[in-house]
């Protein structure tokens, strides 16, 4: 186990980088998934229609083939994620800025595939808004997206909470794959780089990758289930 104390800063490096395809890819996640969910929920028939085209498409299609897609097909169509490269955003997040595009390219498999879920997690929580919110809403003389702005989507975020939580922490678990595709820096590049480029044993090394997703994941899946025990106390 001496690999995960002689090498601890490779680790923490990796670890940093994991972290911030995760928040990236989260909160992209986060705004698609919920975009997706009102079209989902739209009284408009194409609306409805794309919505469960694209929610049936990625919840069934292997996060793989969807990184494989982004990774190697997307860039030969002029696809490189360029419009991730956000003045204030890139200089935070400085690989987002870098000529290789990888990292931004994971963010967007990452993203698009979590969306579905993310969407399928909020139509759930809309779902356990009573209805009667809406009449009440349509009553006052609001129109759809006014009722969802104010009356549903603010109740239906509160029930959507804890699933949410969960799909967030399936995503930070396969990011793992997109060190696979090309992304540098993460923590499964990094073990792979040092168990072929520098000789070290792949059992600690591999135990050292899966305990910087633990200190990712553990934390949240704590926070998670303080909050659902603080929702069935007011309940």
């Amino acid at each position: 186990m001496s690999v995960l104390v002689e090498h601890y800063d490779v680790f923490l490096s990796g670890l940093w980088v994991t972290l911030q395809i995760s928040l990236l890819s989260a909160i992209g996640a986060l705004i698609i998934g919920t975009i997706v969910a009102v079209m989902r929920i739209s009284p408009i028939p194409p609306l409805r229609w794309f919505g469960t085209m694209y929610v049936t498409l990625f919840r069934n299609a292997p996060l793989t083939v969807i990184m494989f897609f982004t990774a190697f097909a997307l860039p030969v169509i002029g696809v490189t994620g360029n419009f991730l490269k956000i003045p204030g955003l890139s200089s935070i997040f400085v690989r987002l800025g870098t000529d290789l595009p990888y990292f931004r390219l994971a963010i967007i498999a990452l993203s698009v595939y979590t969306a579905a879920f993310v969407c399928e997690a909020i139509r759930s929580g809309v779902n356990a808004v009573s209805p009667g919110q809406s009449e009440a809403g349509r009553s006052l003389g609001l129109t759809f997206a006014q009722n969802l702005r104010y009356v549903v989507l603010p109740q239906a975020w509160k029930a959507a909470i804890v699933p949410l939580g969960s799909v967030i922490i399936a995503m930070i678990k396969n990011s793992a794959l997109a060190g696979i595709f090309g992304v540098t820096g993460d923590l499964t590049s990094e073990g792979q780089r040092m168990i072929s480029a520098l000789g070290q044993s792949a059992v600690p090394t591999f135990i050292g990758i899966a305990a910087g997703f633990l200190v990712l994941t553990m934390p949240l899946g704590y926070l998670l289930d303080r909050l659902e025990k603080q929702r069935a106390v007011t309940r």
